[in-house]
């Protein structure tokens, strides 16, 4: 009678648990080997390669790696992660979640509630936003610094969507450290300032080593999706001349436009291969952590 009711019980675990394995099969995996088999066609959205393509095997991956507009755009992606994510939004959010700490009542709403509207509001709208703000002729920014004329995206286009980027995505940043800090006592920051530690010391010794696996957790969410975002193409779609063009930019500009869908899959393959590479540097400073705390 056990046996039959374990069988029932397993019975009903597959049951509620196939539905998530069928939506993840459809919709993550199956997307995933179909990637990895384009990647290794001259599949093409025009052309004879388009009704017929051909298995070309490794050419894409060989052509990719020998590609310098896919090295410069590579390098553009590490500014773009570097100078947005790790330090713009991890650094700010991390500021934000300092300053409100201790604050109650409206100010900290008010504050809180501004940085998260940039968050949530729709992407093409935000974008069009900062079109709106960076215009060179009725722009904004403009109007407010008396400098009309002055074309931002045009001159300073990485500049203009790191900034854009950091003003977009510090929200989650600001919720992540603002829920860490609470996990900080505050009679260990009272006795290290009444030793004589300066608020610089209070960080290094005090908070940091307590929030480090949020810090981690953190860096590692805001870089795979800074590495994998494209709202950046809503304002200056990779240019001017491609000083602006980041990776998933590149992809779309080869596989679509451009409709090499062959070769845009396997560039696609190696970014993935990339996101692996960070979430295992993740992983082993987590692990790292752990060792260390116990």
């Amino acid at each position: 009678m056990s046996t039959d009711a374990a069988g029932l019980g397993k019975g009903r675990a597959a049951g509620f648990v196939m539905p998530a394995l069928v939506l993840i099969g459809m919709f993550l995996v199956f997307p995933a080997l179909w990637t990895i088999y384009l990647g290794l066609t001259d599949f093409s959205l025009t052309g004879l390669a388009a009704a017929d393509p051909h298995v070309v095997g490794g050419a894409n991956y060989a052509e990719a790696l020998g590609d310098g507009r896919l090295h410069t755009s590579l390098w553009l992606t590490t500014e773009f992660v570097l100078g947005s994510a790790v330090i713009g939004q991890a650094g700010l959010g991390f500021a934000v979640a300092w300053a409100l700490r201790n604050r109650t009542g409206p100010v900290k709403r008010l504050v809180e509630g501004l940085v998260l509207l940039a968050w949530i509001l729709p992407s093409s709208v935000v974008a069009f936003l900062w079109i709106a703000l960076l215009d060179r002729d009725e722009g904004t920014l403009n109007a407010l610094l008396h400098t009309p004329g002055f074309a931002w995206l045009l001159d300073y286009p990485m500049v203009s969507i790191i900034v854009f980027n950091i003003w977009r995505g510090t929200a989650f940043s600001m919720m992540l450290y603002g829920a860490a800090l609470e996990n900080v006592p505050p009679s260990h920051l009272e006795t290290a300032r009444l030793a004589g530690a300066s608020a610089f010391q209070q960080l290094r010794d005090v908070v940091f080593p307590r929030i480090r696996g949020h810090i981690l957790t953190n860096l590692l969410l805001i870089s795979l999706w800074t590495f994998n975002d494209i709202t950046t193409f809503q304002i200056t779609a990779g240019g001017p001349e491609g000083r602006s063009e980041i990776l998933p930019i590149y992809i779309y500009n080869v596989a679509i436009s451009g409709g090499r869908l062959g070769f845009g899959a396997a560039v696609s393959f190696l970014v993935l291969l990339i996101n692996l590479v960070l979430a295992l540097v993740y992983l082993r400073l987590l692990r790292g952590r752990r060792g260390v705390a116990a």
